[in-house]
């Protein structure tokens, strides 16, 4: 766990809750001046359960976030502040991660299933199978999205089919299904005791089962997968009162903001426009491009998402979205898995002594690859080694990596927008590693630009609850004044050029690693029905 805090005053005051994969996060902004007053920090414990598989416990969530807020409250006090100035609550979450929990106990039927988790391939070819021609893209005129493991209504099908506990509470009409903003939301304010059941329209169009030209669950979308209209939340904007907190010491403040994680640092990096961008670097890798008020469909692998509705008068704005499912993960890897490293700060250090690869290509696509290839049965690779590769050399490999990804990701948005981009906004936790983001800048050609103020994601969620009608307190549309860190290419484009080339050539080796014959311990649609297994929290 960490804090930190800054001394200020008595304006108003806005909290964003910020449910990420491997955290939870509690931050209180300045409504005035976007500056971060106060927040606290809980790790989240993933699973693992099978290969391909990761879940997270829902209660350890729904606790992580409580403890969060009471930890902010009881520092603000100390600090003199008055907690009666937060006068609303916004919430960013994990999109795709997918949850179903009773309504009448309030318990969940099982654990969270995490975006990244492939346990659903089977499923996912079954349904394509379905489909006219066997095509992954027969939904993406509604949706936006290809047929793939990402997404919640493939896990959400999983679940029903293989969790006796779950297809029991559809077929009683006690389930409710949920995203993780869905399930906290639903908690907060009331929970069995009369909890709001609801999502916006950024976490909704990552379902598969949102029709993103009618802003609506749709009905041929829920056939398609047999899922229940019923069970899913109800679909508001981004930016209203949802409900008010039931419990704690914000008792009755509003809840007021909710956007998807990449939505937010849309938002908060105040990319409102048409064209503008920003790249966030977490568990994943997740480059934004706003495309204005009308959907953009990609020729090129890039999906197309809602990105926020300010508002229920308001219309939605969609963007262009490149994901890459291991991004800080491919360092928690080295550390845990392979004890490359002791802590994830060590990795620049490690890379910065050799400051290159010497020839060694890393592909980390543990969860396959994601965009811009949609290739479910690619795997991890590493390629070029020699008998003077060290562990710095594998840790440089690694960070260049994420840089590629990204590469291939801007590429391709540029071939579909026809307008490059000139430069490159960052945010997430990974910026805060200087070498990656020189090595970014070098790889893209183009500058890579980091706010000083690295919360992007939590102050969009705030910016949203701050700005709803009935709170008021935030002017959305006053460019807050930003100090950045600007990284300029240094290195000789066709050495960029070279290295990029080897990188695909590693990608190449990479594909259809996977077979669905191979015994891989994903899961099939024959599996036995799997009794409840959540575990809670000890």
């Amino acid at each position: 766990m960490a804090l930190t805090c800054h001394t200020n005053f008595s304006v108003p005051l806005v909290g964003a809750i910020d449910q990420g994969t491997s955290s939870t996060r509690f931050l209180v902004f300045n409504a005035q001046t976007s500056e971060v007053v106060c927040q606290y920090q809980v790790e989240i414990r993933q699973s693992f359960p099978k290969e391909g598989w990761v879940e997270e416990d829902p209660q350890e969530i729904l606790q992580s976030v409580c403890e969060c807020v009471e930890k902010v409250c009881e520092m603000l006090t100390h600090m003199n502040i008055s907690t009666d100035l937060i006068k609303a609550i916004g919430v960013t979450n994990q999109r795709e991660t997918t949850l179903v929990w009773d309504k009448e106990t309030g318990l969940p039927l099982y654990n969270a299933i995490v975006w990244m988790d492939l346990r659903t391939q089977s499923t996912v070819d079954r349904l394509i199978s379905k489909t006219p021609g066997g095509n992954k893209n027969h939904l993406k005129s509604q949706t936006g999205l290809p047929i793939s493991t990402y997404f919640s209504a493939v896990k959400l099908r999983w679940l029903m089919d293989h969790i006796e506990e779950v297809a029991h509470a559809v077929d009683t009409h006690t389930a409710m299904f949920g995203t993780v903003d869905s399930w906290l939301v639903w908690c907060l304010t009331g929970g069995v005791d009369g909890g709001i059941h609801c999502t916006d329209v950024s976490n909704a169009s990552r379902t598969l089962l949102f029709n993103i030209n009618t802003l609506q669950w749709d009905l041929e979308l829920c056939s398609f997968f047999e899922i229940p209209v019923e069970i899913l939340p109800e679909v508001k904007s981004s930016s209203e009162i949802y409900g008010y907190l039931a419990s704690g010491s914000l008792t009755g403040t509003p809840i007021s903001g909710c956007l998807g994680d990449q939505s937010a640092a849309l938002v908060g990096q105040m990319c409102l426009k048409d064209g503008q961008a920003k790249n966030t670097y977490g568990t994943g890798c997740f480059l934004l491009r706003n495309t204005g008020t009308k959907p953009v469909m990609s020729d090129h692998g890039l999906l197309t998402t809602v990105a926020y509705k300010l508002g229920p008068d308001r219309p939605a704005c969609y963007a262009l979205e490149g994901s890459v499912a291991i991004a800080g993960a491919v360092v928690r890897w080295l550390k845990d898995n392979m004890g490359i490293i002791q802590s994830s700060a060590e990795i620049e250090k490690l890379a910065a002594s050799v400051g290159t690869s010497y020839g060694c290509y890393f592909v980390p696509a543990f969860s396959g690859l994601y965009a811009p290839y949609w290739e479910p049965n690619a795997r991890g690779i590493i390629c070029g080694l020699t008998q003077f590769t060290t562990r710095n050399h594998l840790a440089f490999a690694a960070l260049e990596a994420v840089c590629f990804q990204t590469k291939e990701i801007l590429d391709a948005m540029n071939q579909d927008s026809g307008v490059p981009l000139t430069q490159l906004q960052v945010d997430g936790g990974m910026t805060c590693n200087q070498l990656l983001m020189q090595l970014q800048a070098d790889i893209l050609c183009i500058p890579v630009v980091k706010p000083t103020m690295s919360e992007t994601t939590a102050l969009g969620a705030a910016m949203a609850a701050g700005s709803a009608d009935g709170v008021s307190v935030w002017n959305i549309n006053t460019e807050h004044s930003v100090t950045t860190e600007r990284y300029q290419p240094q290195i000789n484009p066709n050495e960029t050029e070279f290295r990029y080339a080897r990188w695909k050539k590693a990608v190449q080796k990479a594909m259809n690693w996977e077979t669905a014959e191979s015994g891989n311990g994903m899961g099939s649609v024959n599996d036995p029905v799997i009794h409840c297994c959540r575990r809670n929290s000890s």
